[in-house]
């Protein structure tokens, strides 16, 4: 039993040791290298721990943590993505010395908190876990050294909070209802109640307001206010850190909460629906007119977050594959662009679209990340996102929901044109003044190559990938046609 348990929680145990040994380091004072060093080494434990729980099906506390072949193979992703934001952060310009053990303190807890996220099926667990996952990233927003009297980062961090707190009350209240109309905290139990109630308003504005805290995470319009500003004011890694993972993390919880509903409640549908098209146009209008790279891509994060809702709308097997596909390869693609940002600018200061001219000869290897993740975000062949946003507009065409599909290609349409004016920057654009060239790491390098490698893999042969997780969403009930 003991070491059933041990290897059905290994990947949470590494994480929590390994949050324990850089609390350690901090403990030291500046000690930056060595917390990069014991971070790197944390990140590789954890993907050897998550292929070797791989196998691992449990029921842990109580029924409260579930470890099956859905949270494993999203524990995998999150492990890699980790090992990723740690390679990317690189020395850390941007960071003062001091504090620079806490930075990786506090990416390591939030991963940790990512992990066990996925594994939770009762609503109380759940809701720590997202809380560990959360307040970390809280904590790295203002850690950006100031420039010049500005402050920026100071504001950044505290919308983010008060929109996290605001969205975190409206989840919480959302819950209780679920709670008072079905007695449990446990999600299948839950589940199982609701199906019985489904017409009951009750149970409508109890599932719309649980989404609340998800949609935040996940950026999705109208509560997506604080994703432009944070992505600006926090340093480019940290920005990087959260632009990828917890959209994976929030698309994984919805994909729970969304199960919960009837595949025929209208209500939903329509709640969905909506807020997929206004954040599809949202946010790419308005990421149109951006001229810092960073704020360009917040936007566009808005946008990818109404495609993934598109597949949540199909409310079926399919769609949620491909809601969970399309995040996995939006994690890639996100971070292929943060590592030119981080890179382009030594110092670690925001980066402007102007600011890649001529990246082509500055740095080979860079300007064919940017252009895979650029092109891959765009939607076109043979990348991961093409394939995704495929997948998610069969769902939702085979659920007859035609006029999203249009919103949807329309709005890819819209990107094309402000995706294409980074690459026309990066290849035909002329500096203002000569740079040199840029110098990458060894590990920089192999990101760089990884993320090429992924996205085209991902786009090229998904059969895999779409199959792995398809058969890993075991806990969602069989489709049932419209009414």
């Amino acid at each position: 039993m003991t070491s059933a348990f041990i290897q059905a929680f290994l990947p949470e145990l590494v994480l929590v040791c390994g949050a324990l040994g850089l609390f350690v380091v901090a403990l030291g004072g500046s000690q930056g290298r060595a917390a990069r060093k014991t971070a790197l080494v944390v990140a590789a434990a954890a993907i050897l721990a998550c292929v070797l729980a791989l196998g691992a099906r449990a029921d842990l506390f109580s029924g409260a943590y579930r470890v099956d072949a859905f949270s494993q193979l999203l524990k995998l992703a999150f492990a890699c993505g980790f090992a990723a934001i740690v390679l990317l952060s690189g020395d850390l310009p941007d960071i003062r010395d001091e504090i620079k053990p806490e930075y990786f303190l506090f990416v390591t807890l939030s991963a940790t908190g990512l992990v066990m996220l996925v594994s939770c099926i009762d609503v109380i667990a759940l809701v720590v876990a997202l809380e560990l996952a959360s307040f970390p990233l809280y904590l790295l927003v203002p850690m950006r050294r100031e420039r010049g009297g500005q402050r920026s980062q100071m504001e950044s961090a505290i919308k983010y909070v008060m929109f996290g707190v605001a969205a975190n009350g409206i989840m919480l209240f959302g819950l209780s209802y679920l709670f008072g109309l079905t007695g449990t905290t446990h999600l299948p139990q839950m589940a199982a109640s609701l199906r019985m109630q489904a017409g009951s308003p009750l149970a409508i504005a109890g599932l719309a307001m649980a989404f609340c805290g998800l949609f935040y995470k996940l950026a999705v319009f109208p509560f997506h206010f604080w994703t432009p500003d944070v992505y600006q004011g926090a340093s480019n890694e940290t920005a990087g850190f959260i632009a990828s993972l917890p959209k994976l993390g929030a698309v994984a919880v919805l994909v729970r909460f969304v199960s919960l509903a009837p595949p025929d409640n209208r209500a939903i549908i329509l709640l969905l629906s909506v807020l997929a098209a206004a954040s599809m146009f949202y946010g790419n209008l308005v990421a149109l007119m951006q001229r810092d790279l960073k704020r360009m891509l917040g936007f566009s994060g808005i946008a990818h977050a109404g495609y993934a809702m598109v597949g949540l709308v199909a409310l079926d097997l399919a769609g949620y594959t491909a809601a969970i596909y399309y995040s996995l390869g939006y994690v890639l693609m996100i971070l292929a662009c943060f590592v030119v940002a981080c890179r382009v600018s030594p110092d670690g200061t925001n980066v402007a679209v102007g600011d890649l001219a001529g990246l082509h000869r500055r740095s080979p290897l860079l300007a064919i990340t940017l252009f895979t993740g650029i092109f891959a975000l765009a939607g076109l062949p043979p990348f991961v996102g093409f394939m995704g946003k495929l997948g998610l507009l069969a769902a939702a065409l085979a659920r007859g929901h035609l006029w999203l599909v249009v919103v949807a290609v329309v709005n890819s349409a819209i990107a094309i044109y402000y995706y294409l004016q980074v690459i026309r920057q990066a290849v035909f654009g002329e500096a203002a003044v000569e740079r040199p060239p840029i110098r990458l790491s060894a590990s920089t390098r192999l990101l760089c190559v990884v993320l090429i490698a992924g996205i085209v893999a991902f786009g090229a042969f998904p059969e895999t990938i779409i199959g792995a997780i398809r058969q890993s969403l075991t806990f969602i009930p069989s489709s049932a046609p419209y009414r």
